[in-house]
């Protein structure tokens, strides 16, 4: 994606996330267990702020979170994105910036993120204050859906083994292929329409390993609308829509792996 479009996108779903929190900032979110409203909004504001502070300072901060207790959550949030769009709006996409992600050490990786994390949130907001849920992009959920798969869950479960190492230790090493189609605006069914994204997903003792647009034949396919497989791969919902084919061990197991990968 086109990082204007990333930075729209953030623009949008921040706005919302804004929007329905504001009706009731006491109340449970039913994705996050043990997160209230306030505690959304609050965690989103600090992922902000730390992405302001590694821009500027070139470096993680030792310690984080600061102090924010004395700041009203949602003037809290318009701060935060206040200064992490301005951080933005200093820098080219291709400036260097300290990431997690090793091959991609720039600004425009946290542009992406950013987008990306407050779309989740936006959608936790969503369904803790029961208000519609706001479409999600096809371009921006594919984008999405590329993320959580190649960053958190391919690269996260060789970058940080030991965390999956219980769950990869015994693994199948059956693959599933994550097809993601295009949707809505087309007026196309998901069955008519070709895929916007595939990606097939191999768990190995070592880690997982992510094959974007390509690969050998799967034991299992995870497919549906955009928005859908996002909102599955980060277990916010979207299971209706989703149609799991051929093993259902091998989705299984996929399943169980995201969970660790999102955390």
């Amino acid at each position: 994606m086109e990082y204007t479009r990333l930075l729209t996108c953030l623009a949008d779903d921040q706005a919302r996330l804004r929007e329905v929190a504001a009706l009731d900032l006491t109340a449970p979110v039913p994705s996050c267990p043990g997160w209230t409203v306030t505690s959304l909004v609050r965690h989103l504001a600090e992922v902000y702020l730390h992405k302001v502070y590694v821009m500027r300072h070139g470096e993680f901060p030792r310690d984080w979170p600061p102090d924010l207790a004395g700041e009203e959550p949602l003037a809290l949030l318009d701060r935060a994105y206040g200064e992490l769009t301005a951080e933005f709006g200093a820098h080219d996409p291709a400036d260097r910036a300290m990431t997690f992600y090793r091959p991609d050490q720039t600004v425009g990786f946290w542009i992406r993120r950013m987008a990306q994390e407050t779309v989740v949130h936006r959608i936790d907001g969503e369904l803790a204050t029961a208000q519609p849920l706001a479409p999600v992009p096809d371009d921006l959920a594919v984008d999405g859906v590329d993320e959580v798969l190649t960053v958190f869950l391919g690269y996260g479960s060789h970058r940080w083994h030991e965390e999956f190492a219980k769950n990869l230790a015994d693994t199948s090493g059956a693959a599933v292929r994550v097809a993601a189609g295009r949707g809505g605006p087309t007026g196309l069914t998901f069955e008519e329409a070709p895929p916007t994204g595939s990606w097939l997903v191999t768990p190995t003792p070592d880690g997982v390993d992510v094959v974007a647009g390509g690969g050998s034949s799967a034991a299992a396919t995870v497919s549906g609308p955009p928005e859908a497989v996002l909102r599955w791969l980060w277990g916010r919902g979207g299971d209706a829509r989703i149609t799991v084919e051929g093993d259902p061990g091998a989705a299984a197991e996929l399943r169980r792996l995201l969970v660790i990968a999102t955390q």
